[in-house]
């Protein structure tokens, strides 16, 4: 997709982080955007930051881990813009940190639910509605290094991003093998500065941790430490949002933003063809 003026993209987890850049950068090149985000404020914050800078833009509160409320969002883009030509399904949140057997069963449930059923939500309700248009379209679905790679500590969100690179090769193949339109990217960052870590701020009341959870351990609350400072130290937004044009004007499905982490990735992959015991290889 080449020229972006006057079409419409919808980015969930758009009032922080990735999804504010992504809108944002969008806004810039004339796009009509669609703010998606649970985080009600916050969204309203962005979006009135977008307009005054002239952004056609519409702020839709939305749970993306609900169906129904994905479906909402299709219909209010529909209805306000008349169409929808890139989908970014970017909303993520990380959950507790340390080892599986000690993550609460609503961690696991509320991880799960917003990160990889709120993708499966987005690609069950806009994928049909953009290869009904006819047009040139693209889905931009945010996984992660940890989509990857595999590391301690957060399986729960693991599990997630790793989801998300296997739907997102296999939507890849579907559109090829059907003929479509419609392109998708698989975007895999390593440590970017967004509020991620914090994401705890937007979990809901029914699926908070139980009080008696076990306290967290001295060496995984060090480790846990170090990822916020790794976080805090990260890539900015900006320059994700600007690999995520370059990738939807070339048709690019991966895009890695932190070489460093090439070396984990190739050890994995070697890891897996002859049948190794996996080893934990971050880059120094």
């Amino acid at each position: 997709m080449k020229e972006l003026r006057d079409r419409i993209a919808v980015v969930t987890g758009a009032a922080s982080g990735i999804g504010q850049a992504l809108a944002g950068r969008f806004a810039a090149e004339g796009m009509k955007v669609v703010l998606a985000d649970i985080e009600e404020a916050a969204l309203s914050k962005t979006e009135g930051e977008l307009k005054a800078q002239g952004a056609n833009v519409l702020a839709v509160r939305t749970d993306v881990s609900q169906a129904a409320a994905v479906e909402a969002l299709a219909r209010t883009t529909i209805d306000h813009f008349g169409a929808v030509h890139v989908l970014c399904n970017n909303a993520g949140v990380t959950g507790s940190f340390g080892p599986s057997w000690e993550r609460a069963l609503a961690d696991w449930e509320w991880v799960l639910g917003v990160n990889l059923w709120g993708t499966i939500h987005g690609i069950h309700t806009f994928l049909p509605i953009m290869l009904e248009q006819g047009s040139e379209g693209h889905v931009v679905n945010t996984a992660s290094m940890a989509g990857l790679i595999s590391l301690p500590g957060a399986s729960a969100y693991g599990i997630t991003k790793h989801g998300i690179v296997a739907l997102s090769e296999a939507l890849h193949h579907e559109l090829t093998l059907s003929g479509a339109r419609v392109r998708v990217s698989v975007v895999c960052p390593g440590w970017v500065n967004t509020q991620l870590a914090d994401s705890d701020r937007n979990r809901p009341a029914e699926l908070q941790p139980e009080p008696d959870q076990p306290p967290q351990s001295p060496a995984w609350e060090q480790l846990e430490q170090m990822i916020r400072g790794l976080i805090v130290a990260g890539l900015a937004p900006a320059q994700v949002a600007e690999r995520v044009l370059d990738a939807i004007r070339h048709e690019q499905f991966y895009v890695l933003t932190h070489p460093e982490w090439n070396d984990s990735i190739r050890n994995r992959m070697s890891e897996i063809v002859e049948e190794r015991n996996p080893t934990f290889s971050p880059p120094s």
